[in-house]
């Protein structure tokens, strides 16, 4: 301090002359071990996970008991680790009046399928069949081939009907593959109802859309495939973590995996209270 040096003051006679708190000049700054433990977690989160903004690894930070606080994991991720996206800024276009989409009540109620297609490095192109379940936002199933006909998509149908069974109706498109007479016998006779949406009207199958959007931005455009067998297995394990990792924000920052879980839950408990219910009314 320039007083206490330069003219021989106490540091009491120094404080009061300058009115100032002695504590402020004994004071020194605590380091928080915290915030290297979540900076060091937030870095691995950037490298694996080169799309992810704030927000969602914000969501995965509070998800593991590291951060509560939105803007802690601000100031470190933007100001001071510097790992905000550049993101091109899109322009507004007046669009259409849209018709809300009804949510589905439970799961298995309505599924959606697309296609999305990709090249391997060589240019030559495959095809990915990718399903939603539109309640949980669950992926069952991303099978991925050089071609995918309505037989193939039949088969991965019948493998999920052993697993998981169902459900009553499943959005697609007017592509061939979906409107031809093969998957709709086979609706038919496993009680399915297919809805296909307009044509030109993507919209309407938007949750299959914006699964897909998340599908190619973090998985498809992040690896560089040579053959189909790598393909095959990288995807799976995206779809693995997707279901089991990725924080979903419609699912109130669960993954499909833990909502599913939370809501059979919430079922148990509600049957169990429905029969004390009714055996207190029968005792009555």
């Amino acid at each position: 301090m320039f007083a206490v040096e330069s003219f021989g003051l106490s540091i009491r006679r120094a404080c009061q002359i300058l009115q100032c708190a002695r504590s402020t000049m004994v004071y020194q700054p605590k380091t928080d071990e915290g915030d290297e433990k979540i900076r060091t977690r937030m870095r691995e989160l950037a490298m694996r996970k080169r799309k992810w903004g704030c927000p969602m690894i914000h969501r995965v930070l509070r998800r593991e008991g590291l951060v509560a606080n939105h803007k802690r994991t601000e100031r470190l991720y933007y100001r001071e680790e510097k790992l905000s996206l550049k993101l091109r800024k899109r322009k507004k276009r007046v669009s259409e009046l849209r018709v809300e989409i009804p949510a589905p009540s439970g799961p298995n109620e309505r599924w959606s399928m697309d296609f999305v297609h990709s090249r391997f490095s060589n240019g030559r192109r495959f095809k990915c069949l990718t399903i939603i379940d539109e309640f949980t936002r669950e992926a069952p199933a991303l099978d991925v081939d050089s071609s995918i006909p309505g037989l193939r998509v039949i088969r991965v149908l019948d493998r999920l009907k052993e697993t998981r069974g169902l459900p009553k109706i499943i959005r697609v498109d007017n592509g061939p593959e979906f409107s031809g007479k093969a998957l709709d016998e086979w609706a038919w006779q496993n009680g399915v109802k297919l809805d296909f949406i307009q044509p030109g009207k993507p919209t309407q199958n938007a949750f299959i859309e914006s699964f897909n959007g998340k599908f190619r931005e973090e998985c498809l455009n992040e690896h560089w495939f040579y053959n189909l067998e790598e393909a095959r297995m990288t995807i799976e394990d995206w779809r693995v973590e997707y279901n089991d990792f990725r924080p979903h924000s419609s699912l109130e920052d669960l993954t499909p995996n833990e909502f599913i879980r939370q809501y059979e839950t919430s079922l148990t408990t509600q049957s169990t209270t429905d029969l004390n219910l009714e055996v207190a009314q029968l005792k009555g």
